[in-house]
């Protein structure tokens, strides 16, 4: 039996002890071997049972209680031998002591259990065989206790190890991570951020060539400041991946409360853009934050590619339990149809993975509204 089969091991000797107790009344009770030394004979078994039920906490104090009860019957009282229940519990006594004393306590215990044996044997006048094979019955015991102290300790150890395999696991796990993370982000970084940094370049060239036409430069300037922007939000996506190099800090990371940037934008791109927000926005969760300030990106980029430079509403509005974000445009050369195109399907993407909905659709008066809503985790 095993301490992850029971879950108090003391349960052992508080059965056995009143067992053997039970055991040497009843037999002295069924056999006259014991004559007129019954009385003590019993009586000594039950106080054994008791150095056993000692024993379930004090280990070796009860082997040698129980020891010392078992010859008294025999010294004292004259009795033909010890009995066969007082054996009994010296066996599980002792074995009990090997398994839960470390091995020269219970050596010691078996010793005291042994010389008490020899005593009552000597007492008895009993054959040179008997006398060694009587204490001889203990070493059994003794021996089981051992076995099992040790299969313990080695099952521990076993835990302890596997606990250390689990955590350098989990170690070079998260080290596997980190270097995939770091490797993603330098082949973004130089697929996308310096072909993005280029064409910044190639646009402030074409900027400064159109120096006699105000409204073409003006709008290569506006794309030129967006390409800028973005490869400034590149690097701070790139610095999430990955450690920062020589104390460098990232780019700002994409929020709802720069959206007064993401509106000026537009507004310098030709776009006429209201609005209507509450001053300080509240703390959203970073993952909303992003999806909701990439979603309004969107649809912003979306009224710019189908209705033109025509008048757009932008509410925002935050309660305790969501985010609602609507985009409203009036009638341009075209309206976008309603689940079409790669933008709508890019936004409802990013709306399931934070369990929001999104609803696209032409208006009464011909212009297009997008309406997203973000539920706010309530944990947050």
């Amino acid at each position: 039996m095993t301490m992850t089969r029971l879950r108090d091991v003391r349960l052992i000797p508080l059965m056995a002890g009143p067992l053997i107790g039970l055991l040497a009344v009843m037999e002295t009770r069924l056999d006259d071997f014991f004559g007129a030394s019954a009385g003590a004979t019993w009586i000594a078994g039950v106080l054994l049972g008791a150095g056993v039920v000692l024993a379930a906490w004090y280990p070796l104090a009860g082997t040698i209680v129980a020891a010392v009860c078992l010859p008294v019957p025999v010294v004292v009282f004259g009795a033909p031998g010890v009995g066969g229940a007082a054996m009994i519990g010296m066996i599980a006594v002792v074995a009990w002591a090997g398994w839960r004393e470390p091995p020269r306590r219970s050596a010691l215990a078996f010793g005291v259990a042994g010389v008490s044996f020899v005593s009552a044997s000597l007492a008895a006048a009993e054959s040179l065989w008997e006398l060694f094979f009587i204490p001889a019955i203990l070493l059994p015991g003794w021996c089981m206790g051992l076995l099992a102290r040790r299969s313990g300790e080695r099952a521990a150890k076993l835990a302890e190890l596997a606990a250390a395999l689990d955590a350098e696991r989990e170690a070079n796990a998260q080290a596997a991570v980190a270097q995939e993370r770091t490797r993603i982000a330098r082949e973004v970084h130089d697929a996308v951020a310096h072909s993005v940094s280029v064409m910044t370049l190639q646009l402030g060239g074409l900027r400064r060539l159109l120096a006699g036409r105000p409204a073409e430069q003006e709008i290569v300037a506006g794309l030129e400041r967006l390409g800028r922007q973005t490869v400034e939000e590149m690097r701070g996506l790139v610095g999430i991946l990955r450690e920062h190099v020589d104390g460098e800090r990232p780019a700002p990371v994409p929020s709802l409360a720069r959206v007064g940037e993401l509106i000026s934008d537009v507004r310098a791109a030709g776009l006429k853009v209201t609005l209507e927000a509450p001053d300080e926005p509240p703390r959203l969760p970073p993952v909303l934050d992003l999806t909701a300030y990439r979603v309004l990106q969107e649809a912003l980029t979306n009224v710019l590619r189908h209705a033109g430079e025509v008048p757009t509403t932008v509410t925002i509005d935050y309660s305790d339990r969501a985010l609602t974000l609507e985009v409203r445009n009036e009638p341009g050369r075209q309206a976008p149809r309603p689940g079409g195109g790669h933008g709508l399907v890019g936004m409802r993407e990013r709306l399931a993975m934070v369990q929001g909905s999104l609803n696209a659709g032409v208006e009464p008066d011909g212009g297009f509204a997008v309406r997203a809503r973000f539920p706010i985790p309530r944990t947050w």
